[in-house]
């Protein structure tokens, strides 16, 4: 069974970064799609990126310049860094395997000030 732990959130400013890591059980990496996802309040869960088995990434377009996937498989982590960062992007923040996904972690929150 994978598990998936997310860390790295927490409170930034309109404009600044964060980092956010993802840690899992095994060496998945060149085996699966591995996705961040992330809900805000009131909103259902939405991907807003994801990297493939050979390094390809796509992104949601509310981010897309502005986030950027990347994965160390020697270390079985992968990353988010999120720059010029809104307070719309304030939400809790997953990770997950594409497309059927493991048991969801508990995330990591990111809040966004204005």
């Amino acid at each position: 069974q994978v598990q998936l732990v997310e860390s790295g959130g927490g409170l930034a400013q309109a404009g600044g970064s964060l980092r956010l890591s993802c840690a899992a059980s095994g060496s998945i990496f060149n085996i699966y799609v591995m996705g961040w996802y992330r809900q805000a309040p009131g909103k259902q869960r939405e991907l807003v990126a994801r990297i493939t088995t050979g390094g390809s990434t796509n992104y949601a377009d509310s981010v897309k310049g502005r986030f950027t996937i990347s994965k160390d498989n020697t270390k079985n982590t992968f990353y988010l860094q999120m720059n010029s960062l809104k307070p719309e992007d304030t939400a809790v923040y997953y990770c997950n395997l594409l497309p059927v996904p493991v048991a969801w972690g508990q995330g990591t929150q990111v809040t966004v000030s204005s």
